[in-house]
């Protein structure tokens, strides 16, 4: 086991102690974040939903297997890189995430990122770009556009679930996939 395996094994140690708020206690399991200890790109969405829930991990629902649809139409391993949530426990019957459950679950995400050193973070749907790209973001508006956020590249994409209920944004998920993967093939040859 690397190190980064390691401190990622003993975070997740950490958060499965965590009743910070009550959705610590209605949990069936945790779900930490699933992917490589060293990966380059990072993906994180808002929440689990309730596959997630019950496997521990995450985007394995209907809206995860979209997502391996597009990592695997541009070329990107799932196993290359880590995907993550804010908040790790499902809020009932999926709703958004509250402020105050966000505050808690971002030092577990915190961590995560300072464990994992990721080159670009991809913020899944707009409530994670609300979040860690900026509060006003919009992402209708805002989707496929690169930021620097300290030492990360981010952008944001349609949450999959978006584009199950939508699919009008598939054609526009796909070209901001395709960037993504631009993006990454370049951060791993200038590594």
């Amino acid at each position: 086991m690397t190190e980064q395996e390691t401190r990622l094994a003993a975070q997740k140690t950490a958060c499965e102690t965590c009743h910070a708020c009550p959705l610590g206690k209605t949990r069936t399991n945790l779900v930490f974040g699933v992917g490589s200890a060293s990966a380059a790109l990072m993906f994180v969405g808002e929440a689990p939903g309730e596959r997630e829930d019950a496997t521990g991990i995450p985007f394995v629902g209907a809206a995860g297997q979209l997502l391996d649809r597009y990592l695997y139409a541009v070329g990107i391993p799932r196993e290359d890189v880590y995907i993550a949530n804010i908040l790790k426990c499902r809020p009932p019957h999926n709703r958004d995430p509250l402020p105050e459950e966000e505050d808690v679950c971002m030092e577990h995400l915190r961590a995560q990122i300072r464990i994992i050193r990721p080159k670009i973070i991809v913020c899944l749907g707009r409530i994670s770009a609300m979040r860690l790209i900026k509060p006003d973001f919009r992402i209708t508006r805002e989707h496929g556009i690169w930021y620097q956020r300290g030492a990360f590249d981010m952008c944001a994409v349609y949450h999959p679930s978006a584009l199950l209920r939508d699919a009008t944004k598939k054609e526009d998920m796909m070209e901001d996939m395709k960037r993504i993967a631009e993006k990454y093939r370049e951060t791993m040859l200038s590594t």
